[in-house]
């Protein structure tokens, strides 16, 4: 794992939740249509690597260069890991902590 690129922020309302960062000085990042048919929000800070996403439910996505070492890594140590997923958004890889917390592994393309 190189850093935590996005924290999860759980929300009601997308944009209400978007107009509410907004005014703390957050900038939108990315918004368009996941492929769930979401709206995926991500907004940083400007000059700041780590971004939040304004999401359906909670977790922290880690940012790396090598997706099938990382899960290949945790397997080995009996962590069941999800399919790593491909996606226009690079590629994906979930799984949980021991309480269930949702962790994602992504390699950008």
């Amino acid at each position: 794992m190189q850093a935590i690129e996005i924290i999860m922020q759980p929300v009601k309302d997308r944009q209400k939740a978007k107009e509410f960062y907004l005014g703390l000085g957050f900038k939108v990042l990315i918004e368009a249509t996941d492929p769930h048919g979401d709206t995926w929000i991500q907004m940083g800070i400007p000059g700041t690597d780590t971004s939040i996403s304004l999401a359906g439910f909670p977790g922290i996505i880690c940012a790396t260069d090598d997706i099938e070492s990382e899960v290949n890594n945790l397997r080995s140590r009996n962590v069941e890991v999800g399919k790593i997923d491909d996606t226009p958004w690079g590629r994906f890889a979930w799984f949980k902590d021991p309480d269930g917390n949702s962790l994602c592994f992504h390699q950008k393309r």
